[in-house]
């Protein structure tokens, strides 16, 4: 039987061990790059929903405001759970494991109930009775995967090269993938994959079985694509198979690269967006990062994949240094979900990915989506205050912001007197 040891042996193959902190590599880095990159991309967010959807809000609400509002909203209710889960000690995310996946999935097969709401071909919404407000569920359903993959992979006697530990992980997240599917969803079902794909990579899966996974996995989305026709021709044009159609599959797509083409290197300036005027559908949602190029130009593009970048880097710092497997797979698991999705959004905005119908995580409109991601980012600054020397450099950080304040203070209140 494989001991825990032998288990960690296997991760610090894909993610060398943990090392104490120096001056020059301070522990709580992590910490404060995957916070500072975090709030920052919702900032820029909340301001491009405001700036992309006004035209949208004024000609369906009459308020210019109201979607701007609501994303407003969201972002308030999210922050507290961020810090809420930011204060949890680690040993609560592996007991809310099992609790969690199991709501995700109870509140999944609600979609399928008369209380399931569907939108452009997608049943992946429920409303709440009595507020009038939908979420949801499968944005969810990611933390509760990525909190279950770390616990069960991570948890002793676990042998990743025998089949028969293997399954039953698989098993479970194939429910919870073929659920999302279930409702037509395929481009939340292809963000659970990579999910799944980046939790069992880190935590030492023989490689044959993502090769097997991957050909299986060819076969099942040429399948769903010639099962729907409306996916077929997205798929035609985007190969540059089909005729060129710019009032239909290629709408938004060439309306999208107009917008990025028109902003140059400074953009057009906050606001001043053309294509926001009903030109681009969903131009505050899933192609937000159209409206930011055009506005904001190369150079907030860049600003934008930079801050992606710091994001994805201290994740991945979190899982090289931390020694605990469960943090590890947990941290690759939404790591792969967060950057995968914004990867995969930018590519479809940029023309070199088909359209797929997925939000730019942090910044783009969308309520589930952004208190599931900031709760994400929670349990992640959590898992940092835990990495060595974290837990010490920031109540250093802490005492040191203290003082200060108080030596201020001090000042303030001595020169009054004075």
């Amino acid at each position: 039987m494989t001991t825990i040891e032998e288990a960690r042996r296997r991760l610090r193959f894909r993610a060398p061990s943990a090392r104490v902190a120096t001056t020059a590599d301070p522990g709580a880095l992590s910490y404060y790059l995957i916070a500072g990159a975090g709030l920052l991309l919702v900032v820029i967010g909340v301001v491009m929903v405001l700036s992309a959807s006004t035209i949208t809000s004024l000609r369906t609400e009459g308020n210019p405001y109201a979607d701007f509002l609501s994303q407003a909203q969201f972002v308030l209710l999210g922050l507290p759970l961020l810090v809420l889960a930011s204060r949890l000690p680690v040993r609560w995310f592996r007991y809310l494991a099992w609790p969690a996946l199991l709501g995700s999935v109870a509140l999944q097969l609600l979609v399928f109930t008369s209380l399931g709401r569907g939108e452009g071909g997608n049943l992946n919404w429920i409303m709440i009775p009595g507020l009038n407000q939908t979420i949801q569920p499968s944005e969810f359903m990611k933390i509760g995967l990525a909190l279950w993959l770390g616990m069960m992979v991570s948890r002793r006697g676990v042998r990743l090269d025998d089949w028969r530990h293997v399954a039953p992980i698989l098993a479970g997240a194939a429910v919870c993938v073929g659920l999302v599917m279930l409702g037509n969803d395929m481009g939340t079902a292809l963000v659970l994959v990579m999910l799944v794909a980046g939790a069992l990579f880190v935590a030492g899966l023989p490689l044959w079985w993502f090769g097997a996974g991957a050909f299986v996995g060819v076969l099942g989305v040429v399948a769903l694509i010639v099962a729907y026709p409306s996916r077929v021709r997205r798929i035609m044009h985007f190969l540059g198979i089909s005729e060129e159609d710019p009032t239909g599959t290629g709408y938004q797509s060439n309306h999208g690269l107009w917008g990025l083409g028109t902003g140059g290197v400074t953009g057009v300036g906050l606001g001043a967006s053309r294509e926001k005027w009903a030109y681009l559908p969903e131009a505050h949602n899933d192609f937000i990062f159209a409206i930011l190029g055009e506005e904001l130009g190369l150079l907030g593009t860049l600003l934008v994949l930079l801050l992606f970048g710091v994001l994805a880097f201290g994740l991945l710092r979190m899982i090289r240094r931390h020694p605990d497997p469960f943090v590890k797979i947990t941290t690759a698991a939404v790591a792969c979900w967060v950057i995968g999705q914004s990867l995969v959004n930018i590519g479809v905005v940029i023309g070199i990915l088909p359209v797929m119908g997925l939000p730019l995580p942090l910044v783009s409109a969308g309520g589930s989506a952004m208190i599931a991601t900031l709760l994400a980012l929670g349990i992640m600054l959590a898992f940092a205050r835990s990495e060595p020397g974290a837990r010490a450099a920031l109540s250093v950080s802490t005492s040191a912001v203290r003082r200060s304040l108080a030596v201020v203070g001090g000042r303030l209140t001595g020169g009054r007197h004075g």
